[in-house]
């Protein structure tokens, strides 16, 4: 198993479609007793939360956000993580809008250099 998220930021490698998110976002990841949950805002993403569960390397969780155009947009994912050959972390995602049409894959993988406080504009 890779090791935890706890305390990791995580960002988008590509960008998605205008109004999801996208290099910009930043994803402040927490871990405990096989749950999992992220804050995570940037680029057209005002807010937005992530709460699951992880067993093994398979995260599953909802989410939620805020756009920048005001409107609120939730899904569902399936990631897998993986570990870098240089130590950080990968996310293999598969997600699904529940609150509207669409789907897809992408990858998310660990930064360095940031403090969560920088992701959620709370002090660290």
């Amino acid at each position: 198993m890779a090791r935890s998220l706890d305390g990791l930021i995580l960002a988008p490698v590509a960008d998605q479609a205008p109004g999801q998110v996208g290099t910009r976002t930043r994803f402040a990841y927490h871990e405990e007793d096989g749950g999992i949950w992220a804050e995570y805002a940037g680029g057209d993403v005002v807010r937005g939360r992530l709460v699951g569960t992880r067993e093994g390397d398979r995260l599953d969780f909802r989410y939620v956000q805020l756009k920048t155009d005001g409107t609120t947009a939730s899904g569902h994912c399936v990631s897998t993580v993986v570990e870098l050959p240089d130590g950080r972390v990968r996310l293999e995602e598969t997600w699904e809008w529940e609150s509207g049409p669409g789907s897809g894959t992408s990858i998310v993988e660990q930064i360095t250099g940031q403090i969560t406080g920088q992701v959620t504009g709370q002090a660290p």
